[in-house]
């Protein structure tokens, strides 16, 4: 169901990268295990990340997604794929019952447009079940922060320290890693000298196609320490442990 408004969506990269099909090859199976039982994915854009992830695994996917318009291209997109199975809703964490109803909360480049970053993982937190798992796809380093990141509302990039200094106490770190290490060279070439405020479709083809597969084999070599983006797993620990 799709609810009122509550802001728009600044960026207009949602389209472009939404046929970067290695790249989200590469983070579903990153994340696999992670997407089964009751999800909520955060800021579901126009749903190119839900259609990548969601295959009919888990029980119950919802959608949240603060900007109307894009909810509703959702709502549309969703009847092509699980429709039983995939809710849309317009709105931000408030929209939501305070209460833990999620297995998994998924944060797919979402969490560096969110001013208080530390407010929304709590009410994050609050959202899940014990046992459930947190997991954030962010974009590394603040020194590759760039002309792109200004232009699509990025407020900041995250590295390991900041991400976990997030999280509430006790939880249970299952992954935490950089991914696209190729994509390194290419962000800092655009910080330095391209300075670029989006790439061109060819650009993210050629990323897509050439650099990812090669970002997948070079990071198993570097065990996760260096790459553009930085992946996240927590899992909610039992009360008791808390």
């Amino acid at each position: 169901m799709v609810r009122a408004n509550e802001s728009l969506y600044p960026g207009t990269e949602l389209d472009l990268f939404s046929s970067a099909a290695n790249w989200k090859r590469y983070i579903k199976e990153e994340i696999g295990p992670y997407l089964v039982g009751d999800v909520l994915e955060v800021g579901a854009g126009i749903g190119g990340t839900t259609r990548a992830l969601h295959d009919g695994t888990a029980r119950r996917w919802v959608c949240l997604e603060p900007d109307v318009q894009q909810a509703k291209r959702i709502q549309i997109l969703s009847k092509q794929w699980h429709p039983d199975s995939t809710k849309v809703v317009a709105g931000s964490l408030p929209a939501l019952a305070g209460r833990p109803s999620f297995d998994s909360v998924l944060y797919i480049d979402v969490l560096e447009h969110i001013e208080d970053d530390a407010l929304e993982i709590q009410r994050a937190a609050r959202l899940l079940r014990t046992g459930g798992h947190l997991v954030i796809l962010a974009p590394a380093h603040q020194w590759l922060f760039s002309e792109f990141d200004k232009s699509i509302g990025h407020l900041r990039r995250y590295n390991k320290r900041q991400l976990k200094s997030l999280m509430p106490a006790g939880w249970a770190e299952k992954k935490a890693r950089y991914l696209d290490s190729v994509g390194v060279v290419l962000s800092l070439a655009n910080a330095l000298a391209l300075r670029q405020s989006m790439p061109t479709p060819l650009q993210v083809a050629i990323w897509d196609r050439w650099c990812v597969p090669v970002s997948r084999f070079l990071d198993r070599l570097y065990l996760g320490h260096f790459g553009k983006s930085i992946l996240a797993v927590w899992c909610k620990q039992e009360p008791d442990k808390l």
